[in-house]
């Protein structure tokens, strides 16, 4: 069924779409100038703009989502994810800066995060994990922002690298807000929801085994802390564990207790950090499958393995209590913010993360395609497109 056709709908999303809870942005198509389309999203249905608004010239991101083409089900959960960007304000939080219908597309329009996301830099730069003290910047603020979700009576439900934004300035935000589900029903917080989380097919490596599991159980806000120790792996190890495993073997080893783990001198034995790595990624994370084929090379063809190092105890320790089996085993948000892994961390995020993140630089002149800054984090403005900006934000 088409959107028009459903005017109930129309006029819902619409009120969600009053500009008074935004900051200054205007909520007029006419304000934006769109450049570069640096992705697609949501069934095809969303185009993802780089684009400039016109009143300050600031480079802003835009999402133009074709409401006509969205079934109501689809409708229903954009309405959710505009709920929720109104009512989290909190400053490791992605702010919407406007939401407006222009021309049957739903416009939603976001600060532009100029080092990109945690997955674009381990993807371009940092191949095999990023270093220690970074990593703890970046989780200290996913964490502060899953802190203030669960507090407000939500669960995220889609923690992941590519779901964590990095600003010019070095501040870490946690986008995503599209799969957050209220655990509050009729005034009352529930122990426990059970609802699978839509449209989450590539979210699955890091989600936590009872949310895969589907059972009367049901779980709680300790899920969203299985989901950070798997993006931890993933940061450490410059890709997520159960990668491009069959959904039903991926759940098959969380259910069995397979706890994926930090790759380095105390989970790799002596014997193959000696061997040449292959390029190839056979089942990568895995404590029983950490074979020199799962493992590949940082630069080139280096005389040291990539892996031949070795993250802290207390990193370890983190990872562990995250991934525990047991939700109700795992700590809060709240608890493991005191965990020693952050007290390696002396400066704020915006101060220290700039340098640790170097030779990396943020994109911040989009004028001509021809610029010679090969440092940036996304290199020519023209290979904007190769990023995963339609996960920024959903």
């Amino acid at each position: 069924m088409s959107f028009l056709a459903n005017e109930a709908s129309s006029e819902s999303i619409a009120s969600f779409s009053k500009p008074e809870m935004m900051s200054s942005f205007l909520p007029e198509g006419g304000c934006y100038e769109l450049l570069t389309v640096i992705g697609k999203g949501f069934e095809d249905l969303m185009t993802v703009n780089l684009a400039r608004y016109k009143p300050t010239g600031e480079y802003v991101t835009v999402r133009r989502i074709n409401l006509e083409a969205c079934s109501n089900e689809m409708v229903t959960f954009l309405q959710g994810e505009l709920h929720v960007s109104k009512l989290f304000s909190h400053p490791n939080i992605v702010p919407y800066r406007a939401t407006f219908i222009a021309d049957n597309e739903l416009w939603v329009v976001t600060s532009f995060m100029a080092y990109g996301s945690a997955k674009d830099l381990i993807g371009t730069h940092f191949m095999d994990g990023m270093n220690e003290l970074a990593i703890a910047y970046i989780l200290q603020g996913v964490l502060k922002a899953l802190d203030y979700i669960h507090h407000m009576g939500y669960v995220h439900r889609s923690v992941k690298a590519s779901h964590i934004l990095i600003s010019t300035d070095g501040k870490v935000y946690l986008s995503g807000l599209r799969s957050n589900l209220s655990m509050i029903s009729h005034g009352q917080r529930q122990r426990a929801v059970h609802d699978f989380p839509k449209y989450s097919i590539k979210v699955l490596p890091w989600l936590s085994p009872e949310v895969l599991q589907q059972n009367l159980q049901g779980y709680d806000a300790k899920s969203d802390i299985y989901s950070v120790g798997i993006t931890a792996c993933e940061l450490a190890n410059g890709h997520v564990p159960f990668k491009d495993m069959p959904a039903t073997q991926m759940l098959l080893e969380k259910l069995n207790g397979t706890v994926p783990c930090l790759l380095d001198t105390s989970t790799i034995p002596a014997e193959e950090l000696t061997m040449s790595p292959s390029r190839s990624v056979a089942n990568p994370g895995l404590n029983d499958s950490l074979a020199a084929g799962s493992l590949r090379p940082s630069n080139g063809d280096s005389p040291s393995h990539p892996y031949h190092r070795t993250f802290s105890p207390h990193f370890h320790n983190f990872v562990e209590q995250c991934l525990q089996r047991n939700p109700d085993a795992r700590p809060n948000a709240s608890t493991l913010l005191n965990h020693s892994f952050f007290k390696q961390i002396k400066r704020r995020a915006s101060e220290a993360l700039p340098e640790l993140l170097r030779p990396v630089t943020p994109i911040t002149n989009f004028e001509g395609s021809q610029s010679q800054d090969h440092s940036g984090i996304f290199g020519l403005v023209t290979n904007l497109e190769d990023l995963e900006v339609d996960d920024w934000e959903f």
